[in-house]
């Protein structure tokens, strides 16, 4: 399997087993819009019926970020009612899709807000020394909803308030992603695509009945949690976020600094 599409690379290789998923707009920090939405979504579906791929690396392309979440240029409308609430990027992960292969993440620059559903549904983070970790939601007058439940399964409880909390003022270093266990390995720089890539590698040369196994057993531990908190979020959405023109004022006046930790 080898395909481009607009803001999504797929590249396979079936010697190793190993499909690279890349999103592709780094001149928008690989943020997410509709219609990578979509590709992500059927690329996830592909690969469940694509047997010669055994395991999957996801990155993001250029050295500025892994994803930077929701595209603010993407026309998302909402039902006029508080309670619907329509999320765009709700199903872009793998196990949303019913996938599971395993899924590596490889982490470069920013990654932010709604790259959380990606690395959230991923089962393991491998990083650049210049990767950072950082969800602006709260700045903005928005609420980290899913995306916190998310990151509370990957985190330890403190660490992923924090970051939720602070908003644009701090960013998780790849360093210290790794010393709290959000990142399993942190590379020389340049070097997460390779890693990620390696790791796939050996897992792919397995039987993938026992991987896949594995791979749902591992989700299973957490999928209620999940479950329970995704219930709830549409509700605190749509209670705590700020109308979009409040919004986009506050993203307006943002200031440029932040703290690194």
């Amino acid at each position: 399997m080898g395909a481009v599409v607009t803001g999504l690379r797929v590249t396979a290789d079936k010697d190793t087993g190993v499909a690279v998923v890349t999103l592709d707009r780094p001149h928008r920090l690989n943020a997410i819009d509709l219609g990578m939405r979509d590709e992500l979504v059927a690329t996830w579906q592909q690969l469940r019926f694509d047997d010669s791929v055994r395991a999957v690396v996801l990155t993001g392309a250029g050295e500025r970020a892994f994803c930077t979440g929701l595209d603010r240029d993407a026309e998302v409308p909402q039902p006029n009612s508080p309670y619907m609430t329509d999320d765009p990027l709700l199903h872009i992960g793998p196990k949303s899709n019913d996938l599971w292969k395993p899924v590596i993440a490889a982490v470069n620059g920013m990654a932010c807000g709604g790259a959380f559903y990606l690395l959230g549904e991923s089962d393991f983070l491998v990083a650049d020394p210049a990767a950072t970790f950082f969800d602006p939601h709260t700045t903005y007058g928005m609420v980290s909803a899913y995306e916190s439940v998310l990151m509370a399964q990957v985190m330890p409880h403190g660490e992923a308030a924090r970051m939720a909390l602070m908003g644009t003022a701090e960013r998780l270093s790849a360093e210290r992603a790794h010393a709290i266990g959000l990142v399993t390995e942190l590379t020389a720089p340049g070097g997460a695509l390779a890693a990620a890539a390696a790791a796939a590698e050996v897992i792919a040369g397995y039987p993938p009945e026992g991987v896949q196994g594995t791979v749902r057993a591992l989700w299973a531990a957490k999928e209620a949690a999940v479950k329970q908190g995704f219930a709830q979020a549409p509700h605190l959405v749509s209670l705590g976020n700020l109308p979009l023109d409040r919004q986009a004022e506050l993203f307006r006046s943002r200031r440029s600094g932040f703290r690194s930790r």
